[in-house]
């Protein structure tokens, strides 16, 4: 089975400040801060809703298409996709941009100061769906060029194809009818518990409302597992416990990445709901958003361990 994920390329960059910011953001002169942080360290990684994605099924023996931008300095990234066997020809290139970039200082008390620069992003990938066959593919749509997710949403309908919708970290630069819209023109909805719940405020329906203007939507709900909805009803699947967790970032997209492996597989729901979590496991216990591995044997023995054959 075909596919396609959409949603944003990035690269991370993540610094690490010895010291408080507290200490140099003074409360008094908080209308003129003019301040500098000298870093200890900078790391860069690989990011982005669509190359993460991509990255989790690719350990799951998996090619997708990706639909997104990139800027000029795209050779890194192509790179690393192409040694983890992940098709570069969809990714379109913005030579006039440079690729989205997350700029991440980190003090000793853990707090954060982000910078995002969207780059490429501000383009349209513009993917031509005519070599698409709509019965043999699977689609998501994640966070990214917000002009892409609403038309990509309209077209996998039109065409048929199924279609999942994970607005995540786009939701707040949604207008309620506009998403609303996007929500009823997938077949699936995924999303975290508070994103759910903005959801919920930016459209004015409830959960349930929701719930009636898609087929399935999972919710996940951090430890403490996920929400399948159907028809049905609502089956509450488990996370895999991981004692050495140490980074929660980028698990969501590897569960999305587990989740998909599963239904392009045409296993039920609730079997590939398992097969995100089982991915997800395994993020959270490296650094970074792209830096954990398992072969197909570790996978499925995990799998098996928790969930059963």
């Amino acid at each position: 089975m075909e596919i396609l994920v959409s949603g944003s390329m990035a690269y991370d960059r993540i610094m690490d400040f010895d010291g408080k910011f507290s200490d140099y953001i003074l409360p008094d002169q908080l209308h003129m801060i003019n301040v500098s942080f000298t870093v200890n360290s900078l790391t860069e990684n690989f990011g982005g809703t669509a190359g993460n994605i991509a990255y989790s099924l690719s350990l799951l023996g998996e090619k997708p298409r990706i639909l997104a931008t990139i800027g000029r300095d795209y050779h890194r990234y192509f790179e690393w996709l192409k040694k983890n066997g992940v098709p570069t020809e969809d990714i379109r290139v913005v030579e006039d941009e440079l690729t989205a970039g997350a700029y991440i200082t980190t003090d000793t008390g853990d707090n954060q100061i982000t910078v995002f620069n969207p780059g490429a992003m501000k383009q349209q990938s513009c993917f031509a769906f005519d070599s698409v066959d709509p019965k043999d593919c699977l689609a998501i749509v994640a966070p990214g060029n917000l002009r892409d997710m609403a038309d990509y949403t309209a077209e996998h309908q039109r065409r048929g194809i199924f279609s999942i919708f994970d607005p995540g970290q786009s939701l707040p630069a949604w207008e309620p009818a506009a998403l609303a819209k996007c929500i009823s023109q997938s077949r699936m909805l995924v999303c975290n518990d508070y994103e759910m719940e903005m959801i919920c405020n930016s459209t004015g329906m409830s959960r349930e409302q929701v719930g009636e203007t898609v087929e399935t939507m999972v919710v996940t709900k951090g430890q403490d597992g996920c929400d399948l909805v159907t028809a049905s009803g609502t089956a509450v699947i488990p996370v895999v416990p991981t004692d050495d967790a140490v980074d929660p970032t980028g698990a969501g997209d590897a569960f999305r990445g587990g989740l998909i492996k599963g239904m392009a597989e045409g296993l039920p729901m609730e079997r590939a709901v398992q097969m995100g979590n089982v991915a997800g496991h395994y993020a959270v216990r490296t650094y970074g958003t792209q830096q954990y591995s398992f072969t197909m044997d570790e996978f499925n023995a995990k799998l098996e361990q928790h969930f059963g054959p």
